[in-house]
């Protein structure tokens, strides 16, 4: 069994989730304990929402966004003599400054404050932001579903995949994007063996893709970013799926570094590169992934390892979050409505 921390709940052994929203506490596993350590967290505190998404104890865009949610909805949960107006715009402020590139927080918290500001003056304005926040989270999971099935659809023979970072249930609030359409092609017989990029430089392929394909019984093996070329060179891989955090209305995709990588090495071998993402990710705002702010994350990641210094510290490193790879790589976007094909027009 595995405890949540700071509460008597227990989970089954062979079970997981990445967040979940029970007895009015947000619940979600730490995935930088991952895989070693299955580690739950339970809280009703906004800023340790805010602090896990920081973290990346909470990561993938869609879980940010539904995490945000709820942590916007427990903001006014004993309210007593606070502003509630007040309340929420701090909550809504420290939110919105997790994490700059995952679109999918900016719709959440935008979804969120439109519910707060018609119901303002209700008796029972919690539990009114509290449904929306249960809504946008049960939007994914079927947004997750729909994609599965559409994403698998593009299977014509028993295929091996390749896949980037992780895009499973620890990214989203259903069974994921790429992920999933991995998971659904393997279901109905067209998914031989699948390639997990380690993802460097905080290992989420190895880490939780890894995890996540031997929960589902998915044969597959662990490689660094920088052997994908060789593996398409001997013919080892036939497409390869990764999910994305922000795309332009051209179709532009911002996701894990690495992933345009994958999109040069497949057009030059000729293998199909896809993304699965829900139209949440994508970005009307903007024409081109020019107009995409890219995060940049603390040099620690990749001078430490497990804690611990790997080189000097004094060195600088170049450390994007996300990379961009142009529409015109990438062979077709999966979404819960359909597979959108090159050119891209999302308006």
């Amino acid at each position: 069994m595995k405890i949540i921390e700071g509460s008597m709940s227990l989970i089954e052994p062979d079970s997981y989730f990445s967040i979940k929203f029970e007895n009015d506490k947000f619940i979600f596993i730490d995935q930088t304990k991952l895989p070693l350590n299955e580690v739950y967290v339970e809280t009703d505190d906004y800023e340790r929402i805010a602090e896990a998404i920081e973290r990346l104890e909470v990561r993938g865009a869609p879980a940010i966004g539904i995490s945000a949610a709820y942590g916007l909805a427990l903001s006014l949960k004993n309210l007593s003599t606070v502003n509630p107006a007040e309340r929420f715009s701090l909550a809504y402020k420290r939110l919105e400054k997790t994490r700059p590139t995952a679109v999918n927080l900016f719709y959440a918290l935008q979804e969120m404050k439109k519910v707060f500001q018609s119901h303002i003056g209700s008796q029972n304005l919690y539990q009114v932001v509290l449904s929306k926040a249960k809504e946008i989270h049960q939007n994914d999971i079927n947004f997750c579903d729909r994609i599965g099935e559409n994403g698998s659809k593009l299977f014509l023979k028993k295929s091996n995949v390749l896949t980037h970072c992780n895009t499973g249930k620890f990214a989203t609030g259903g069974d994921g994007t790429a992920f999933n359409v991995i998971k659904k092609a393997f279901e109905i017989g067209l998914v031989n063996f699948v390639y997990a990029d380690e993802t460097r430089p905080l290992l989420q392929g190895s880490r939780l893709t890894a995890f996540e394909l031997e929960k589902n019984g998915i044969p597959f093996a662990i490689q660094t970013d920088s052997m994908a070329a060789v593996l398409m060179q001997q013919g080892k891989v036939d497409l390869v799926i990764t999910g994305a955090d922000r795309i332009a209305l051209n179709g532009d995709s911002a996701n894990k570094i690495g992933t345009y990588n994958l999109a040069v090495l497949c057009n030059y071998h000729n293998i199909p590169f896809y993304i699965a993402a829900p139209t949440t990710t994508i970005d009307r705002t903007i024409p081109t992934g020019a107009d995409i702010q890219i995060e940049f994350r603390n040099k620690t990641e990749i001078i430490n390892f497990n804690g611990l210094p790997v080189t000097r510290t004094s060195y600088e490193t170049f450390s994007p979050a996300f990379d961009v790879t142009p529409s015109h790589l990438i062979s077709g976007i999966i979404t819960e409505e359909t597979v959108h094909l090159f050119p891209y027009n999302f308006l």
